[in-house]
């Protein structure tokens, strides 16, 4: 495979140097507070040269959205490597450590204090962020239905039973208790148990994948991301 021309690495590059530094304002200010004159300044360009790559603070926030989206989807991705078990315990920990970073955390509470006086700021956050991951998750559940792997009625209902069981409690914890965050063998052990409970509920080999997720108890590695 050819690799990409220099000038569209450059421009992936300060991409994602930019939606970096949008996450490190957005979770320091909130949606409303913060301002696409101090995302330039912390991304080291000018404001004229932003603009060129987004259009406003709007497409700015659902283009960061979309990338954490994009991160937590991978384990599902056509070709990713594993049985079906695998992938949701892959998909399990991706998710973990994307909702559970400081800065992510953050920006939820941030958000969460905001939409009392703009509810258009909390309409934004769950249709770029939550609405397009529970999309992807319920894509891929429907597709293990088709194979016989999985058996429910509702792909919404399943997909919100699924990262409602491995991960409400210790983020809700997270999100209030911010001096208190879980570690990650209590995030393991909420992991586990959600997809324990997940398969026994929608699994058509129940006993085989329990026992295929009995194997997987390492937690997998951090992603490396601050």
């Amino acid at each position: 495979m050819n690799a990409l021309p220099r000038r569209q690495q450059n421009r992936i590059a300060k991409e994602k140097a930019i939606l970096a530094a949008a996450l490190k304002v957005f979770s320091n200010s909130g949606y409303s507070g913060a301002s696409m004159d101090v995302v330039a300044a912390e991304a080291g360009l000018s404001k004229p040269t932003l603009y060129q790559y987004f259009d406003s603070k709007e497409q700015l926030f659902t283009a960061m959205m979309l990338q954490k989206r994009d991160d937590m989807l991978q384990s599902f991705a056509d070709g990713a490597p594993g049985s079906m078990v695998e992938q949701l315990h892959s998909f399990a920990w991706h998710y973990a450590d994307t909702v559970m970073r400081p800065d992510l955390l953050a920006l939820a509470r941030l958000i969460i204090g905001e939409v009392q006086r703009f509810p258009e700021i909390g309409r934004a956050y769950q249709a770029s962020g939550p609405d397009r991951l529970l999309a992807g998750v319920m894509a891929y559940l429907e597709g293990r239905r088709a194979e016989g792997l999985l058996a429910f009625d509702d792909a919404e209902l399943a997909a919100q039973d699924l990262w409602g069981l491995i991960l409400s409690a210790p983020r809700t914890q997270a999100l209030y208790l911010p001096d208190a965050p879980p570690d990650r063998a209590q995030i393991a052990r909420y992991l586990t148990n959600g997809l324990r409970v997940f398969l026994r509920a929608y699994s058509t080999h129940i006993a085989n994948d329990l026992a295929t997720l009995e194997g997987l108890q390492s937690p997998v590695p951090p992603t490396g991301e601050p």
